[in-house]
Parts: C-alpha cells; sequence; structure tokens
C-alpha cells in the first residue's frame, strides 16, 4: 500500500517515477515544537497511485524538491505548512503549480477550515483514522501505525481532488480556486519587512507611541527568533507584547505583572524589553495609526459594501467567507485612506476579484474619502 524510502537509491526510484507523471499529492509530517524553523520527519507523495514516504532524518531530498518547482500540479489539503516547509527545506520560495483541496472544498460551501479528514467523509464516503498527529516524527524506528497514518493522507488525495475539480467546473470556480491558490503560496513566500511586523500585532486602538513601541519590540523579537532557532512565542506572545505597551512597565516588578511573560525572559531580556519601550525615536518617525474599521467610521458606508458584497456572493455562489475576509476588506479602507505610495492590495484583492468586488468598493469608498480622512486626522 505504500513504500518507505529510506536511502538513496531508492529514492532514485521515487524520482524517476516522478519524471513519468506531472501531477503529485502531497503530505508531509514535522516537529515544530521548540523551533522557529520545521524538522521534517516523512514527506509523503503518491505519484501515479504509488504511494511512498521520504525518511526526512536520513535522505537528501534536494532533488526531489527540485522536481515539485516543475511538476504540471503539486496538490495538498491545507498546505500552508507544508509549502512554508518546502520553502525552508529547498532553499527557493517559488511554488506555482498548487491544488489544494481545502480551498476547493471552501469555494464549495464547507467552511473554511473542513478537515481532510472530514473532507474525504463528505465528498467521497471514505473513513480514515487521525490518531497520530501528536506523533515523534523524528523518532526512528516510526511504529507501522505512525506509517500507515502518513500513507492516508495522500492515498486518497488525488481523487478527492479529480472530484472538487468537475463540481468546481461545473460551477465555474475553478480558475478562481486555482488563482487563490497561486496567491496563497505567493503569500507564504513574501516575508514582511521587519520594520511592518507591528501590524499584525497593533491595531486601530493603539496610540502612534504605542506603535512605535510595537515596531521596536516586534524587530527585536524577530531578530532574536531567528538567531536562536526558536518560536517567536517563546520570546513575547502577541498577547503579551499588547500588554506591554499597553500598560508600559518602568521596572522589573511591573514587568513581571505582564500577561505570559516568561521569568526566563524578564531575567534574561528584561532591561533591553524596558529600553524598547522608553527610548522611541523622534515622534515624526512614528507609524502613522491604524485606520479604524470602516463600519466605525461611516455607517451608510458600512452598509452599502454590505450590500455590495451580498450581491457578489448572490451572483457567483461563492461563500461570503472566501469571497471577502475581513483582513482584506480593512486593506480596501487602509489603500483609501493611505498614501498610495506607502500601500498597495494584496494579490487576492487584484486577480479575479478586483473587477467584480474589489473595484466596486473602492468607489463606494471613494465617495466618503473627505470624511475618511478627517477621522484619520482626528487620529493622528
Amino acid at each position: 500500500m505504500y513504500h518507505f524510502i529510506q536511502d538513496q537509491p531508492e529514492l532514485d526510484m521515487v524520482l524517476a517515477a516522478m519524471d513519468n507523471s506531472a501531477v503529485y499529492a502531497l503530505d508531509s509530517e514535522f516537529i515544530k515544537v521548540d523551533t522557529l524553523w520545521p524538522k521534517l520527519g516523512v514527506f509523503q507523495i503518491n505519484v501515479s497511485e504509488q504511494t511512498y514516504l521520504l525518511d526526512g532524518v536520513n535522505l537528501d531530498l534536494d532533488p526531489f524538491w527540485k522536481k515539485l518547482a516543475t511538476a504540471q500540479q503539486n496538490i495538498f489539503h491545507a498546505c500552508g505548512e507544508d509549502i512554508d516547509l518546502i520553502y525552508h527545506y529547498a532553499q527557493t520560495r517559488q511554488l506555482n503549480n498548487v491544488f489544494d483541496t481545502q480551498i476547493a472544498m471552501s469555494f464549495l460551501g464547507h467552511g473554511l477550515q473542513v478537515s481532510y479528514q472530514n473532507s474525504l467523509k463528505q465528498i467521497m464516503d471514505i473513513e480514515i483514522e487521525k490518531d497520530q498527529t501528536r506523533s515523534d516524527w523524528l523518532a526512528r524506528p516510526l511504529s507501522d501505525k505512525q506509517l500507515c497514518y502518513a500513507a492516508n493522507d495522500v492515498i486518497y488525495l488525488n481523487q478527492l481532488a479529480d472530484k472538487l475539480k468537475q463540481q468546481l467546473q461545473a460551477k465555474g470556480l475553478l480558475a478562481f480556486v486555482l488563482e487563490d491558490c497561486q496567491h496563497l503560496t505567493e503569500e507564504i513566500a513574501q516575508q514582511t519587512p521587519t520594520e511592518l511586523l507591528y501590524m499584525d500585532v497593533g491595531n486601530y486602538r493603539h496610540s502612534r507611541r504605542q506603535l512605535m513601541q510595537l515596531q521596536q519590540l516586534s524587530i527585536w523579537r524577530e531578530q532574536f527568533a531567528k538567531s536562536l532557532n526558536i518560536p517567536r512565542s517563546f520570546l513575547l506572545k502577541n498577547a503579551t507584547m499588547i500588554d506591554l505597551v499597553e500598560k508600559n512597565p518602568r521596572n522589573h516588578f511591573q514587568l513581571s505583572n505582564i500577561k505570559n511573560i516568561r521569568p526566563n525572559v524578564i531575567r534574561e531580556y528584561g532591561k533591553l524589553i524596558l529600553d524598547l519601550l522608553k527610548y522611541l525615536p523622534e515622534k515624526e518617525f512614528w507609524p502613522a495609526c491604524i485606520p479604524r474599521p470602516v463600519k466605525h467610521v461611516s455607517k451608510d458606508v458600512a452598509e452599502q459594501v454590505d450590500l455590495i458584497i451580498d450581491r457578489v456572493v448572490a451572483e457567483t455562489g461563492i461563500p461570503h467567507a472566501v469571497l471577502m475576509r475581513k483582513k482584506w476588506l480593512n486593506e480596501i479602507y487602509q489603500y483609501s485612506v493611505l498614501p498610495k505610495k506607502n500601500y498597495k492590495l494584496s494579490n487576492y484583492l487584484m486577480g479575479w476579484r478586483y473587477e467584480i468586488l474589489t473595484q466596486p468598493l473602492l468607489e463606494i469608498l471613494q465617495q466618503d474619502q473627505e470624511n475618511l480622512a478627517e477621522q484619520m486626522k482626528v487620529r493622528q
């Protein structure tokens, strides 16, 4: 039912099989508990209905990564972490040939986060066990249960993808799904400039001073996490950073009362954290306030925005949560009120959504441009 590949000559056999097929079903098992970068245990591939489990601990997979980059299509379910892992190990950040069955399921109305197990049950009436999720995939030897679990993740994946493609094609949505899969791999490849990391932590309630503090904390956290290869949360969780700027501690005692801050972090980096909160650049260099959500600024405009989205949902049959996420709506609003040289819309909003949704929304927001801009000035 599967082949566990543990040495290079066996891997050569898999690479030869890949040469005779253009579509691969893929998954990975890894550990990422106490490191920033994932540690690969097993990489699964179904090629021409043959399932191979590649030993990520003992094999040199460089030639394997290169074949994925030139495939006609790589099929995953919930590919985010898998793509991130491939980018890390392959030392390249470009994979433009992905079909994600979770994204396909979301377009068909099954929700944004449907699992592979539930997808198989709903679409193919196949049940698989998911009892090895927390296994140690770096331990050797792997048990038969672990290997069967890993194999099940790709054995049926090609068949699931084929059925979903048929349903999407019938609804005229396949091209949209493929484009969104492309945007996802591009999004994972993008590395946020360190000076903008604070925007993933801060919100519209924070003052410019607090955003400056978050910027300094975010840069420090990112640099240390990468240099030590530890999760960012081992240094400071996002909620901890927010508590830091909102309570603004002045000494170690006050620092110890911050939400979820680790004693070892206070001991080793406490003075540095206090200095990052205290010593700031001149005010002219502080970040601008993050715009409030449009519904907090103009009720009439918010209602018109909802009407446009509802109309496109009705016309396309695409679920609201798939068509327009809160994050994207905020992007459109910020694009309307921030200087264009400092802000651009994400690829999701510039693709197939642009003509039917993004452009109409921008036109509505521009009608209330003066009011929106005034709200921004008040908060500076």
